[in-house]
């Protein structure tokens, strides 16, 4: 075939109506098509390596197909692989990924998402909200990996509570009952969940001590990690391990034990959260909880999906499963 295919060429490979192959590979129609019709003209497209003309769709249903995702650090690991998800979960649907760096400014992230609506874009995948944010609802938007307070925006997130139970009750089990933590910034909603769990599972647990011995970090980031760690040590030098807000902050963590003579995990404990790339080849590999990074991403774009098609549905709020990994980077507690 010379020519370019056509939406007529997808329609005879699969065997169907041309009106039938044109809503099957347009998101906003797509339910109105069977399944595995969908999924036969979804193939033949593939096949004949068929691209609808976006342009003219989109003076046609004003739609872009276009989903705009804006994180706030790509040089942070974790969001590579939820960017991922989210690409892939959209492609499924015809859709694209516009991604923006915020680098936690929030005058970037304001321009961003003006610069984003020019576009006409169709709705917003957000990982940058804090907890206080009132995020006006004009454009179909949901939060990946943070949420808000109010709970007003359909979120994906992991279950921060139940990873930092796994942490607490795997120190415990080893003896620990002076457990300090370093959290991450209390307005976004992963630092704060991750406190509160590690307050209620302490609690739980009988080590009211404990309670008292937080530091939060200025940034989930290695360096706010260090200088934080340094804080709560010189407030609390008896502790015997060291519950970190995610994987960043626990390397700040082993850099300022190192800094202070302390080994790791031979004079204190140190977990993370996240299991993100590489931390098992730290030295000690490190002992954190895993999320799903793609699965988070994925299931962000399928609920932005539902939220284009169906505006006025109750938001949803999904928390997918985590799992403890056990590492190098925690030991027994010395008597």
């Amino acid at each position: 075939m010379n020519r370019p295919p056509t939406i007529k060429d997808v329609a005879e490979r699969a065997g169907v109506h041309a009106a039938t192959a044109s809503r099957a590979l347009n998101p906003a129609t797509r339910g109105m098509v069977n399944a595995r019709t969908a999924n036969r003209v979804a193939e033949a497209a593939r096949a004949l390596g068929y691209a609808p003309n976006s342009a003219a769709r989109s003076l046609r249903t004003r739609t872009s197909s276009v989903a705009g995702v804006i994180i706030p650090d790509l040089r942070n690991p974790v969001f590579p692989p939820i960017v991922r998800g989210i690409e892939d979960g959209l492609r499924d649907a015809g859709y694209m990924a516009l991604v923006g760096n915020t680098d936690g400014d929030p005058d970037r992230e304001r321009e961003l998402v003006t610069a984003m609506r020019g576009r006409q874009i169709d709705g917003f995948i957000l990982a940058t909200s804090r907890r206080s944010d009132e995020l006006e609802s004009s454009v179909p938007t949901v939060l990946v990996n943070r949420r808000t307070d109010n709970g007003g925006i359909p979120s994906v997130t992991a279950d921060n509570a139940a990873g930092i139970h796994l942490l607490v009750r795997h120190l415990a089990g080893l003896g620990h009952t002076r457990i300090g933590h370093v959290a991450g910034p209390r307005d976004l909603s992963t630092g704060w969940e991750r406190y509160r769990g590690y307050l209620d599972a302490t609690t739980s647990l009988g080590l009211e001590a404990a309670t008292e011995a937080v530091e939060f970090a200025d940034a989930f980031t290695e360096t706010a990690g260090h200088a934080a760690t340094l804080r709560l040590l010189a407030a609390h030098p008896s502790l015997t391990a060291v519950l970190a807000g995610n994987d960043l902050i626990a390397l700040g963590c082993y850099s300022a034990l190192d800094e202070l003579g302390r080994a790791v995990p031979g004079d204190v404990s140190v977990t993370g959260f996240n299991d993100m790339p590489f931390v098992d080849r730290q030295r000690p590999s490190l002992t954190t909880v895993r999320i799903p990074h793609y699965d988070i991403g994925r299931e962000a774009a399928r609920l932005l999906l539902e939220h284009i098609a169906s505006p006025t549905a109750p938001a949803k709020r999904v928390v997918l499963p985590v799992e403890l990994v056990r590492r190098d980077s925690t030991a027994a507690a010395k008597s």
